[in-house]
């Protein structure tokens, strides 16, 4: 009887590990989420911050390309995601 209590012991021991193995590999730090949604920015809009020189034109790329994103963001919100 002990015996058996035991195995049943050690099997879900066993498949708590590998739950617990499992979750924290698709969670961890090291590796990027999947989806096209991943944006390191959001972690830490700080990092992301350019502060240098920019080449000539590539302000207004810049800044046309926030508008572009910011206005298809929008379209996104009023549609409900």
């Amino acid at each position: 009887m002990s015996t058996r209590i035991l195995r049943r012991w050690g099997f879900i021991l066993f498949l708590t590990g590998l739950g617990l193995v499992a979750g924290c590999s698709t969670h961890s730090g090291s590796s990027r989420p999947s989806g096209s949604s991943y944006n390191p920015c959001r972690l830490n809009q700080a990092s992301c911050n350019y502060n240098g020189q920019y080449e000539p034109g590539e302000r207004d790329y810049a800044e046309q390309e926030a508008k572009r994103l910011n206005r298809a963001e929008v379209q996104r919100l009023k549609r409900g995601f």
